[in-house]
């Protein structure tokens, strides 16, 4: 039985054989090459953009794509040496990724989102952010998604496509946050007491900022009787919960001291027909038990 190599050798004649066993040689050598320049190249461009400090996620998945395209270039340039038609080749490839692109938009419209959260960098790791109502510290920024990371433990993962289509609120870009304390008083209280005895709490709190300073403001006039004072301080946003906690707490102490209760108060009357209106915790019309 006649072996492959006598078959080529009768069907193309020994010249022709020789000739095209060198194509395919020189072809399986300008892959070698090849791959060794697509691997350069993309060790090359890794250290450019080390050297530009991209972000590393943006970096491995560039070097990556550049590795990617130059090997395309490298295999249809060693097809079209020994003699395949690329042509068509590149017809069917491109049709295929034309296929593929509209099959997996969802997932690279991702992508894109991924690369423009890298590149604009509108948050860190470790900043506490609110993206689309859900509020959290991000722990990591890949090409298809984000994960945060709420105060409970909860773990959350955002498609990257819904973060740059929805409004990003960075508590901790500009370093410092303003904690707002909304406190109701009744109308009769001693407004100009009360608001020296916030500031001098607000003084007084290691984490309150003294630059801006703490202020007291009038901000409405309520239902029943009632006047909101806000005490605004600075504090750093790492220490905005803990400094929350502890104004509200040493506002309530005061308060107490002061003999003060909350004026917030609604009285609601009941009316059968033509009786007399009776407020609700007369005791002849509780609910028998």
């Amino acid at each position: 039985m006649a072996s492959l190599s006598d078959w080529v050798e009768s069907a193309l004649g020994a010249r022709e054989l020789h000739l095209w066993l060198l194509h395919v040689a020189l072809a399986l050598l300008i892959v070698v090459i090849g791959v060794w320049l697509s691997r350069w190249l993309a060790r090359g461009l890794d250290r450019l953009m080390r050297r530009f400090q991209v972000e590393e996620i943006l970096r491995n998945f560039l070097r990556n794509v550049a590795y990617a395209i130059a090997l395309v270039v490298v295999f249809i340039a060693a097809l079209d040496f020994i003699g395949v038609p690329t042509t068509s080749l590149l017809a069917v490839v491109g049709a295929a990724g034309l296929a593929i692109g509209l099959g997996l938009k969802d997932s690279l419209a991702n992508i894109a989102s991924g690369v423009m959260l890298i590149v604009l960098r509108p948050f860190h790791i470790g900043d506490q952010v609110q993206i689309a109502g859900l509020e959290g510290v991000v722990e990591s920024v890949h090409i298809f998604q984000t994960r945060m990371l709420t105060a409970d433990n909860r773990e959350i993962i955002l498609p990257n496509s819904q973060i740059t289509s929805a409004p990003i609120i960075n508590f901790t870009r500009r370093g410092n946050r303003r904690v707002d304390l909304n406190l109701p008083m009744a109308y009769g209280e001693d407004l100009p007491a009360l608001r020296a005895a916030l500031l001098a709490l607000a003084r007084g709190n290691a984490r309150v900022m003294q630059s801006p300073a703490p202020e007291v403001q009038v901000t409405s006039f309520g239902e029943n009787g009632t006047v909101t004072l806000q005490l605004q301080a600075w504090v750093p946003a790492r220490d905005y919960a803990q400094a929350r906690s502890e104004l509200l707490e040493a506002a309530l102490a005061d308060f107490h001291d002061r003999g003060l209760r909350s004026p917030q108060r609604r009285d609601v009357h009941l009316h059968h027909h033509d009786a007399p209106a009776l407020p609700l915790d007369d005791e002849s019309i509780k609910p028998a038990l």
